[in-house]
This record gives structure tokens, sequence and C-alpha cells, in this order.
């Protein structure tokens, strides 16, 4: 592994351990060149995804991106770091064993808004109005009549 730091090709791992219950190994490197210390996490990779977006470009799954627009849904709620990590690998996953190496921008949306209304509901309703492009307040509202239970809507 290259050092982030130096550019040197030949770092040492210093300790390993289980991370994201158990779904990736967390490494602490050293590098003997700058003595510079960093973390890497190894993840299994069933298969390289590619996402057909609306417009109908293709460009390579990331993780990142995905991890990222989760966190920005998730960010001040009261999710630990840990479960915010365990959800993202669950949907990696999934979506992996779907089968499909091509998989629609519209389907992973759908598979995070339903992890996101799992753990909840407001960063679901977060994620929701940039997914769904909401322009509006009505399309709140709409939004929400839908969320909320019958007997609730007429209280």
């Amino acid at each position: 592994m290259r050092c982030p730091f130096c550019g040197h090709v030949d770092t040492q791992v210093k300790d390993s351990r289980p991370a994201e219950d158990h779904a990736a190994i967390r490494r602490r490197r050293l590098c003997p060149a700058c003595g510079a210390r960093f973390t890497t996490f190894e993840r299994v990779q069933l298969r390289d995804l590619v996402v057909l977006k609306s417009n109908g470009r293709r460009e390579d799954f990331d993780r990142e991106k995905l991890e990222r627009s989760v966190r920005i849904a998730l960010r001040k709620r009261p999710i630990e770091p840990d479960r915010i990590d365990q959800m993202v690998s669950g949907i990696v996953r999934r979506l992996e064993s779907l089968g499909d190496t091509e998989i629609s921008s519209r389907q992973i949306g759908e598979i995070v808004m339903e992890s996101l209304a799992r753990i909840d509901t407001v960063a679901y309703v977060r994620f929701a109005s940039v997914y769904m492009n909401f322009q509006a307040v009505d399309d709140f509202d709409r939004f929400m009549a839908e969320l909320r239970p019958a007997d609730q809507a007429e209280t």
C-alpha cells in the first residue's frame, strides 16, 4: 500500500482488526520512509457495479458517494457512526447481490430510502426531498401525508 504522505510503496501493517460488524478489516499502517501512520479498510467486493443515471450516462459505483449522501441525510441525528457504516455496507451488499452489474440510480435511491426509513424518519424525509427533487412546500405536504397513518392525518 502506497503511503498517502510521501508516496513510498512499501508500508507496514502494524495492527489489523475487524470493522463494520466484521464486514471489513481495519488496518493501521506505518510508512518506514517518513514515519507517518494511517488507516486503511479492506472490504469484500463481489462485483464491479455500474450506475445507470436517469440521463442515460453510466458511471462506476462509488461507495464513498453513497456514504456521503447517507451521512448528509443523517447529519445531527442521534445515530451512531457504526450504525451508519453497517447500513451503508448492507446497502452495498444488497446491490451486489441483485445479480446485475448495472444498477439504475433510481433503484439505488429506493434502497437507500427504504434503509433510512427503518432507522430515522427525519433522515428519510431529508434524503427523499433531494432524491425526489421537491420543488415546493406542496411536495413536502404530499410526501408527509403519505407517511402519516390515516388515523393520525385526521387529528
